[in-house]
């Protein structure tokens, strides 16, 4: 069972080993700009004729990455494939799912100045802000984790006299309540 869910801390840099971790993330990342990137449908690399290309707002001249551009028919497909894909994966295991997040969440807090360097790239982030929205990815992760957990354990019901009661959850995909 995982400990308590907790903050990631955010990074503190007036710290001299903070602050050469970023500066090493940025070169990291600087030396990645302008790369071009495929979609992947179904785990499929697809290149287009169409490229649309990031650029730095702080920096126009620099490109940070060229991406290709979807067809109607390739976003039909993506859609599709990700209908079909949700027919296996909402049978996996809460707990399989939940191990997934805690991994990526894993990853992200090892990688965690280098994520912030592409955004202070990509959007002329500053180093807190960027380093704020890598810290809120990573704690999304581990709260709908622990949720996750929560709700694919068997859930208290409370019991009245002559009704035989249960709880089954039954996934549905995405919803959405808009209030009025």
């Amino acid at each position: 069972m995982p400990t308590e869910f907790r903050n990631e801390p955010l990074t503190d840099f007036i710290t001299a080993d903070n602050i050469n971790a970023m500066l090493a993330a940025l070169e990291k990342v600087n030396s990645q700009l302008g790369r071009e990137y495929p979609l992947v449908i179904g785990g499929e690399r697809i290149t287009t004729d169409s490229k649309i290309d990031s650029i730095n707002p702080a920096n126009r001249t620099q490109i940070v990455g060229r991406f290709n551009k979807a067809t109607k028919e390739l976003a039909n497909r993506a859609v599709e494939t990700a209908s079909k894909t949700f027919e296996t994966w909402k049978s996996v295991p809460a707990e399989e799912r939940a191990q997934l997040l805690f991994r990526v969440a894993e990853l992200m807090r090892a990688r965690k100045h280098e994520l912030s360097a592409w955004m202070i790239y990509e959007v002329a982030k500053t180093w807190p802000e960027a380093d704020g929205d890598t810290a809120e990815a990573i704690d999304f992760l581990e709260f709908y984790a622990r949720d996750m957990l929560h709700y694919g354990a068997p859930q208290p019901l409370t019991k009245l006299a002559g009704e035989e009661n249960r709880l089954e959850y039954i996934p549905l995909g995405v919803g959405a309540v808009i209030p009025p």
